[in-house]
C-alpha cells in the first residue's frame, strides 16, 4: 500500500472513531422507574400534568417540578438520618457522613423551598412511604449492622439521584431551578465522597439487580 493510501485509511479510521464518540455522547440517558438506582441512569420524571410553564425565570417543565420536588423529599428523609447517625453512629467516618447530610440538605431543603415559592411548585411535606420504610429499617438495625445499612442506603439513594442532578443541570431553561441543580450537584457528590470514604459500601450491592431494601451481611468476627 503506498504513503498516500495508508493516510487516507488512517483519516478515515480516525473520522470514523470520532463519528462513533459523538454518537455516544448524543444518545439520552437512560430513565428507570421505582426499585434500585445507580449513578449511570436517572430516575424517569413524575408528569403532573400541567405541561410547560412560563414563568419570569425561564420555561418550567414538568421534569422541572418533578426534579424540585425530589430535593425536598430527599431532605426528608436523608436530614432525619443524619441526626440519627450522629447520635447511633460509633465510627468517626460514619458521623461525619452524619454532618455532612445535615449540613447539606438543611442548605439544600431551604433552597427547594425558595424555588418551590417563586416557581410556584406544590412541594412534599413528608417522606415517601418508601424513604419512611428506609428510616424504619435503621431504626430496627443496631451495632455495626446499623451502620453497614445506613450508609449503603443512603449511597444507593445518592447514587439515583446523581444522574438526575446531572441531566436537569444540563436540559432546564429554567434558571432557578439551574441553580437549585447547580447547588445539588455539588452536594450529592460530597455526600457519595464522604459515604464511600466509610469504607463500608458494597458497590456490587448498589447494580440495578441487587433489591430495594439491601441486605446488609453482620460483620465477621
Amino acid at each position: 500500500m503506498s504513503v498516500a493510501s495508508r493516510h487516507v485509511v488512517g483519516t478515515a479510521v480516525v473520522i470514523g472513531a470520532l463519528a462513533f464518540t459523538l454518537i455516544a455522547l448524543l444518545i439520552p440517558v437512560q430513565n428507570f422507574g421505582g426499585g434500585s438506582a445507580t449513578a449511570a441512569t436517572a430516575p424517569a420524571a413524575d408528569d403532573d400534568g400541567a405541561g410547560t410553564l412560563s414563568t419570569a425565570f425561564g420555561p418550567l417543565t414538568p421534569q422541572d417540578r418533578d426534579f424540585v420536588r425530589k430535593v425536598r423529599l430527599a431532605g426528608l428523609w436523608e436530614l432525619p438520618a443524619g441526626r440519627q447517625a450522629l447520635q447511633r453512629g460509633t465510627r468517626p467516618s460514619v458521623r461525619t457522613v452524619g454532618e455532612h447530610l445535615i449540613e447539606g440538605h438543611s442548605d439544600l431543603d431551604r433552597r427547594s423551598l425558595e424555588v418551590g415559592g417563586a416557581l410556584g411548585i406544590d412541594l412534599p411535606a413528608r417522606p415517601t412511604d418508601q424513604q419512611q420504610g428506609w428510616l424504619d429499617q435503621m431504626d430496627r438495625a443496631q451495632g455495626a449492622e446499623y451502620e453497614r445499612l445506613f450508609v449503603q442506603l443512603l449511597r444507593r439513594a445518592h447514587g439515583k439521584v446523581f444522574a438526575l442532578v446531572a441531566q436537569i443541570r444540563a436540559q432546564t431553561r429554567n434558571s432557578m431551578v439551574r441553580a437549585l441543580a447547580t447547588e445539588a450537584n455539588a452536594t450529592v457528590l460530597d455526600h457519595i465522597s464522604v459515604l464511600e470514604a466509610t469504607g463500608l459500601v458494597d458497590f456490587d450491592g448498589l447494580a440495578d439487580t441487587a433489591p430495594p431494601n439491601p441486605s446488609v451481611p453482620r460483620p465477621t468476627k
